[in-house]
């Protein structure tokens, strides 16, 4: 009778194991969903920093996430919207190449039931993107056109380098700037040029407007890997001391150069606080959720020498 019992128990821890094993077993064999994370380039580490965050953030939460490079163009992004789509990902973690080029490919995405949520760059659309999380950047240049002003005068030339004519943050920059130096009758701007948001192009575009204008006093420049290139130009033509240097991204090596003096300041955009959050509201939206909020703002910080110590690692420290 004993014995009958410990079979029957045998029998039953056996099948509970087994069962146990299978439902494991198809639990670890059920494939992840797919998130993408689609940016205008890689081409430059503030972006790679984006991308990257994005991605390991979306990792964190449990997904499987792939990482594409348009290589600022709007063909190769629209190519990877395709594949995407195809591809069956769950939602689009969006880096935009052009405000309005960019709108089609949001659109066949939703019209796919796949939702984009717009990190940085923004797209003209109020009804495409399920959400677009982007730095204010037209305030963030208010605060660095009144450092501008205090740190090269009320008086003498200056230059500033446009990024990519088709992204509104080149424009909000600008006006933000302006909305400040125009104030300003002496001052004059002799050159408005684009550097595309591109270290080497910055440099070459700088070297051009100092044949130009020799007696430059500063330069305002719509991010910081054009700040990069025009210092290197400042520094083969002699003129590292005369002309001041204003970015604006909060990359890393901006931030070094501040702290050493070179650069005089940036305007911190916090690109791993956006990018985490992105991950986080796809995560929300695969869940349920749908009340997202179409623009929210991430206010920038005006980076200087007297507060440098603060920031780091794309963010404060």
């Amino acid at each position: 009778m004993k014995t009958n019992w410990i079979k029957q128990a045998f029998a039953a821890g056996l099948s509970m194991a087994v069962l146990l094993f299978t439902q494991t077993s198809s639990a670890q064999a059920a494939p992840k969903q797919k998130i993408a994370v689609v940016v205008s380039t890689l081409n430059n580490p503030w972006f790679v920093v984006l991308g990257e965050t994005a991605k390991a953030r979306a990792v964190e939460l449990g997904y499987e996430a792939t990482l594409f490079d348009s290589q600022n163009d709007t063909a190769k992004e629209a190519a990877h919207f395709e594949n995407l789509i195809a591809g069956g990902y769950r939602a689009v973690l969006f880096n935009p190449t052009d405000a309005n080029g960019s709108i089609a490919n949001v659109e066949k995405a939703k019209a796919a039931g796949i939702p984009v949520f717009c990190i940085d760059r923004e797209i003209n659309s109020t009804n495409a993107a399920t959400a677009q999380m982007l730095s204010d950047s037209y305030s963030g240049c208010v605060k660095l056109g009144q450092l501008f002003v205090k740190t090269v005068g009320k008086e003498g030339e200056y230059a500033e380098l446009l990024g990519i004519v088709g992204d509104n943050n080149t424009w909000n920059r600008s006006k933000g700037f302006h909305s400040v130096v125009d104030r300003y009758p002496g001052l004059k701007m002799v050159a408005q040029q684009s550097g595309e948001f591109d270290r080497a192009k910055g440099m070459e575009v700088m070297e051009s407007i100092l044949q130009a204008h020799p007696d430059l006093r500063g330069v305002f420049c719509g991010n910081d890997a054009m700040a990069m290139g025009a210092y290197q130009a400042l520094v083969t033509a002699g003129k590292m001391d005369q002309v001041k240097v204003f970015g604006f991204d909060g990359a890393d090596d901006v931030v070094r150069s501040i702290a050493e003096g070179k650069i005089v300041a940036t305007g911190m955009q916090f690109p791993k606080k956006m990018a985490q959050q992105s991950a986080e509201f796809a995560d929300q939206y695969i869940k349920g959720k749908r009340d997202f909020a179409q623009k929210i703002p991430v206010p920038v910080e005006l980076v200087t020498r007297e507060n440098v110590g603060k920031y780091g690692d794309y963010g404060k420290k």
